[in-house]
């Protein structure tokens, strides 16, 4: 194990460019995914006929699929249809696909966590179904799904170091060159990147338990 070599300035300034290409990819998947979650939860939980079947048909049908397939299908498949994507916005795609189906489960979950007594209370003061949702389901339902939600933009983090098969530069991309120079820079670099991983999803993990402590 050679830490010295493998620490070096150029070295670690390549990891972390790396590292911003992965929050980057994360950052925008985070928000795209969750954005479509709230409307695809939010539609099924209002169970509109067929459009609530048809969306959990889909839904269901993506969380049954590896994540590693669907970024396939977005950097390999969908040029054979004409839509052909760069890297950084195909492994978007892929994690905004993946994430928003698993997140839109959580959402549904959480509205329909919200006890009937409040949503009845809500109708009878003179709300109507759009308002009763917005003002007080949605409310509630989004501070019960602060730590699944959370948890889920944690592995979301993790996930997109399966954008190195398609030789995304982010962070295990760059490791891989790196340890490719000399192969006793393998360990250093490695705990190097779990330093990086554990910095940033502590940090979240942190802000979730606030929140939930806050709105306890």
């Amino acid at each position: 194990m050679d830490f010295i070599g493998a620490y070096t300035p150029s070295h670690l300034t390549f990891l972390l460019e790396g590292f911003w290409v992965t929050l980057q990819v994360a950052f925008l998947s985070i928000v795209f995914s969750f954005t479509i979650a709230i409307i695809v939860g939010v539609l099924r939980y209002a169970k509109i006929p067929g459009v609530s079947q048809v969306l959990g048909t889909i839904v269901e049908l993506i969380r049954n699929l590896p994540l590693l397939l669907i970024i396939f299908f977005t950097y390999f498949a969908l040029p054979e249809v004409g839509i052909k994507l760069d890297k950084f916005w195909a492994a978007v795609l892929a994690l905004v696909i993946f994430e928003a189906a698993m997140l839109s489960e959580i959402v549904r979950s959480g509205l329909n966590s919200v006890e009937k007594g409040q949503i009845e209370a809500a109708r009878s003061s003179g709300l109507n179904y759009v308002q009763t949702l917005w003002h007080v389901v949605l409310p509630q339902a989004l501070r019960r799904m602060v730590p699944p939600i959370v948890s889920q933009f944690i592995s979301l983090l993790k996930d997109t170091s399966l954008a190195v098969v398609i030789a995304l530069p982010e962070l295990m991309n760059h490791a891989q060159i790196i340890n490719g120079r000399n192969v006793n820079y393998v360990i250093p670099t490695f705990l190097m990147i779990a330093v990086m991983y554990f910095v940033v999803n502590y940090a979240l993990s942190v802000v979730s338990k606030r929140l939930e402590n806050k709105h306890a």
